[in-house]
């Protein structure tokens, strides 16, 4: 949590309504105000627990990775799990892979490395090395995951939510979809809600040089539709190359959702929240209405779990994985 070293003088009125409207903001370890109306503001509530480490991936072990975006999910066996991919590897082409993490509970510290779990197949439309950010969740008593092969979208399913198998389409290949021109470059870390009857899959772009969040609907899970652009640029987060990394969408009440975007990995991370009442609008080019506030983290994932929300994001050295409580306050 940010210090910002304030003195609150109570002079009048005015003030002392001041004073306890930045008292919030620092409660929640913001570094901005909020805006949206009848928002209600993620607050860490700490202390972080690192659960994953950089791990030791032998001879493809390499001296500059990172474990960077993630998933986090319970196994049918109760046990949780985590996958990252650890990009600058020994992997060939792109460098990514993904290594998995066990653990008896989500706050449990440093979770039991289990190896790499999957590496690019080129046969079936992956690009070398370029496995990038899995996302898992329940479906239909299957384990679904989602993730980037660089130039697409792709799945695979499991039944123990350990070990996953491509999911296949007909002509082999694991596209479920990818942009529809060549200036929209990398889709990757997709996530996926399920709202107003619909699946919705939220992940990111390089769209013409400036970083955008895209969502696409559908009612099965293979078949999907067109591309809307759901937020880009704004004065908060910019319209830079990573102004919008790891896009992550919670509906915390029936038509009340929250997305997160990053900005910043590493020191100085940054996450910037908004909120919108239409899970295809959170804001674009044009934050007024939509920002909520900004989070000191890097790749956000947000759980519930027994009633309890927790966030885990990136270590600020890049070299793990960290979990804390996470509450939502109301604005006043």
């Amino acid at each position: 949590m940010i210090n910002f070293g304030y003195r609150f003088l109570v002079v009048s009125r005015f003030q002392v309504l001041c004073g306890c409207l930045i008292t919030l903001i620092l409660e929640a370890g913001l570094s901005s105000q909020c805006y949206a109306e009848e928002s209600r503001i993620p607050v860490i509530e700490g202390p972080w627990v690192q659960i994953a480490g950089n791990p030791d991936l032998g001879e493809l072990t390499g001296t500059q990775q990172q474990p960077v975006d993630f998933g986090i999910w319970q196994a049918a066996d109760g046990t949780w799990q985590l996958w990252s991919c650890i990009r600058a590897t020994k992997e060939t082409g792109k460098s990514r892979l993904f290594h998995r993490w066990e653990g008896k509970n989500l706050t449990d510290a440093n979770w039991t490395p289990m190896g790499v779990a999957m590496r690019a197949d080129p046969r079936t439309g992956e690009l070398s090395g370029g496995l990038q950010a899995p996302y898992v969740f329940r479906n239909n008593g299957q384990h679904v995951m989602f993730y980037g092969g660089w130039d697409d979208i792709c799945s695979a399913t499991s039944q123990d939510g350990k070990t996953f198998v491509r999911k296949l389409n007909a002509d082999g290949k694991v596209t479920l979809f990818r942009n529809r021109d060549e200036a929209q470059q990398n889709p990757r870390d997709a996530m996926l809600i399920r709202t107003n009857g619909l699946w919705h899959c939220y992940y990111t772009s390089h769209a013409y040089e400036k970083s955008v969040v895209y969502c696409r609907t559908s009612t099965d899970l293979n078949h999907w539709g067109e591309e809307h652009v759901v937020a880009a640029g704004g004065k908060q987060s910019g319209d830079g190359n990573s102004a919008c990394e790891c896009p992550f969408v919670v509906e915390l009440e029936p038509g009340e959702y929250y997305l997160f975007r990053t900005q910043v990995y590493g020191t100085g991370a940054q996450t910037c929240v908004y909120r919108s009442t239409d899970p295809l609008n959170f804001g674009i080019h044009n934050d007024e209405g939509h920002f909520v506030c900004k989070l000191p983290v890097a790749a956000p994932e947000i759980i519930k779990h027994e009633g309890q929300y927790y966030i885990a994001a990136l270590l600020p050295s890049l070299k793990g994985i960290q979990v804390a409580p996470l509450k939502w306050k109301k604005t006043p």
